[in-house]
């Protein structure tokens, strides 16, 4: 392979890695300088992921455990409220518009995917289709900006987060969530973890690298940590060690199972929070939860 011809890393520009293997027919490196894991290169436009098959009628909708937890988020924005303008990236299903709109706040979206996009519009948001570089919105314009589960699908990361600099006001609130390539599942699994899934997702951050980005994008980080795991995968992976190693695993309804299990009783609810504690102390929770605000 001519590594000269691959990408830098997503996060911190560096050129220096270290090649861990191939996975989907790309060529994945972990950054040495921010340990971000990262796809060589950028799917060609035959290659990337189609994200108007993504959505359907049957993941349009959200359990009504997940609508919660979405009211307790939004709720905790309620410190930015300005002009009451909320901006969400990439809002699939619409849960933040929804929640965000019953909460009083003037709800934006953005999204690639057209059947969402039709959904949203149907139930009277205001939503553009497309990119965010493409979206147009007025500087300083947003008291908050939410990214759930979307940084580890863009091109240039760097790029749509000096965008979202732009459009957000000064003192305003970026809230964000992505995977963590420096969790226990990551370390257990390797490649093997099926969020690494090219084309879908293209760089899996660390903490490291998303405090850099930030930084350089003009940010003031105010909480990054990590939270989650799913121990269904974790313990999958064991049992099909010397079985098949190929079958398909469904993480997202198998994450939906767990943490609808997890809020069922105080006493699990208290249990959760006890192990996201010990995952945000240790670094190794699956995901990385973003808080930061323009400078």
């Amino acid at each position: 392979m001519k590594t000269d011809l691959y990408r830098g890393c997503p996060a911190c520009a560096s050129v220096e890695r270290r090649a861990v293997g191939e996975k989907n027919g790309f060529a994945f490196f972990d950054c040495r300088s921010c340990a971000t894991l990262y796809t060589g290169e950028i799917p060609a436009e035959g290659q990337a992921e189609d994200y108007d098959e993504y959505y359907s009628e049957s993941n349009l909708s959200v359990p009504e455990f997940v609508s919660q937890r979405v009211r307790e988020i939004v709720g905790g924005f309620e410190a930015y409220r300005g002009s009451g303008r909320l901006l969400d990236i990439g809002f699939g299903a619409g849960t933040i518009l929804k929640i965000a709109a019953e909460l009083g706040w003037d709800v934006y979206g953005l999204e690639v995917s057209k059947p969402a996009v039709d959904q949203a519009s149907r139930e009277g948001f205001k939503v553009f289709h497309g990119k965010l570089l493409d979206a147009g919105y007025t500087s300083d314009h947003f008291d908050v900006i939410t990214a759930s589960e979307i940084l580890e699908h863009l091109d240039s990361p760097i790029d749509n987060l000096a965008e979202v600099r732009r459009i957000l006001r000064p003192g305003g609130l970026f809230w964000a969530t992505t995977p963590s390539c420096r969790s226990l599942s990551r370390r257990t699994m390797g490649l093997n973890w099926t969020v690494a899934s090219p084309p879908e997702h293209v760089q899996l951050f660390s903490r490291k690298g998303v405090l850099m980005m930030l930084r350089e994008s003009g940010f003031v980080p105010i909480s990054v940590k990590t939270a989650g795991l799913n121990p269904y995968e974790l313990v999958g992976h064991f049992q099909s060690r010397s079985q098949d190693r190929d079958r398909t695993f469904d993480r997202v309804s198998s994450a939906y199972a767990l943490n609808e299990s997890m809020t069922s009783s105080p006493i699990k609810k208290f249990a959760k929070g006890v192990a996201n504690a010990a995952l945000g102390v240790t670094g190794l929770g699956d995901s990385i939860k973003i808080a930061a605000t323009k400078r």
